[in-house]
This record gives C-alpha cells, structure tokens and sequence, in this order.
C-alpha cells in the first residue's frame, strides 16, 4: 500500500502545479504586472488577488492573454478568486493598477497558479491492483481538492483579519491626532485668556492711576 502511494504521488503532483504566492505594493498611478508561462493549450490557470491595505482597499486589475486580448477585468474590486482555462500557449500577463490613488499605496496579496487538467495515468505492471491504485489515485484527488478549500478559507479570513487590523490602526491614528489637537487648542485658549485677562488688568490699573 505505501509503494502504491509513493508511486501515484510520484507520477501525479511532479510538474503538475506551478504556484506563485506574492505579496507587492502598488503606487498611486502605477501599472504592476506579473506573468505566468502556459505550455500547453488546456491548462487550467487560478488567479486570487486580495487588498490587504490602502484607501478603501480597491484595486484595478487585468488578465492578458498572449496574443494581447483582456481575458478578464475588473475596477475598484476589493479581491478576487478566478479559474481561466488557457487557450493558447505563451505568457500571460496579470496586471494591477492604482489610478483611483494620488498619495495611497495599495498593498495587495496575490496567488497566480496553472496547473495541468488531465490527469496522469499510472504505468500498469504485470501482477498490479488497477482497481486499488485507481481508489488511492482518486483519494488524493479529493484530498487535495479538500486542501486548496482550506487554503482558500484561510486566505480569506487573512484577508479580513489584516483589512480589521489596518482599520484598528487608522482610527488609532486619527484618534491619537485628535486628541493631539484638542490639547493644543485648549492650550491655546488657555494662553489667550490668561493674556486678555492681564491686559484688562494692567491697563484698567494704569487709566484709574492718580
């Protein structure tokens, strides 16, 4: 049974999956693009693209495909979870832009991954269990597809605790500020009366002098 396993893991995630977890920092104005490279017409590309902070936590985005041709778009998109297939072969090109922004960097948290459709079959030996290989080949299958549910479960509520997070620690600053100017500014009308009241003072003294 542990030959079989090492067997179907060997033939089956080898060059299947080729994932690129990235996490970049957009400029206002600025155009940022990644690319991926396709090898073959068919396989299966996953893009997932969240704002982590920044503003209102949008962002532009597009999806080029070799030819030049937008596959996919979207304006103002908090994030972002898309399975395309790749209809030709090249590099395709993932794009973020922050033009809504003049002064607000956008940090986003991205994951472009293509992986093969069709499965690999598993060389048939004289005297091997087809059927057991074929349960245990079908097992993994599910298991991973289980695995990448989680992985995108935790990728949201990621996403949600850094979005709670910058929010915390924008109010923070707005509050400390304005506790900052309040101070400042009864400060200020402390001075001011304390300096009306000597002057009513010191000239009324000086108009009743004999």
């Amino acid at each position: 049974m542990t030959l079989h396993l090492l067997l179907v893991l060997f033939l089956i995630f080898p060059s299947l999956v080729r994932p690129s977890a990235l996490t970049t920092t957009v400029a206002p104005n600025e155009r940022l693009c990644f690319y991926a490279d396709v090898d073959k017409a068919g396989e299966k590309i996953a893009f997932y693209f969240a704002v982590q902070a920044g503003g209102t936590f949008d962002i532009d985005w597009e999806i080029i495909d070799p030819n030049g041709w937008s596959l996919l778009s979207g304006e103002r998109e908090h994030q972002g979870d898309f399975i395309l297939t790749a209809n030709h072969v090249g590099e395709y090109t993932f794009c973020f832009e922050n033009d809504m922004s003049t002064i607000t960097h956008k940090l986003v948290d991205f994951d472009i991954m293509v992986e093969s459709e069709p499965r690999r079959e598993s060389p048939a030996r004289p005297g091997q269990i087809s059927e057991k290989t074929s349960a245990l080949d079908e097992s993994i299958w599910r298991l991973r597809g289980s695995l990448t549910s989680i992985e995108r479960q935790q990728r949201y509520f990621h996403t949600r605790e850094t979005r709670g997070f910058s929010v915390v620690k924008s109010t923070q600053n707005r509050i400390f500020w304005y506790a900052v100017l309040d101070c400042c500014a009864i400060i200020t009308m402390a001075v001011i009366q304390i300096y009306v009241l000597q002057t009513f003072f010191t000239t009324t003294g000086k108009k009743y002098k004999v």
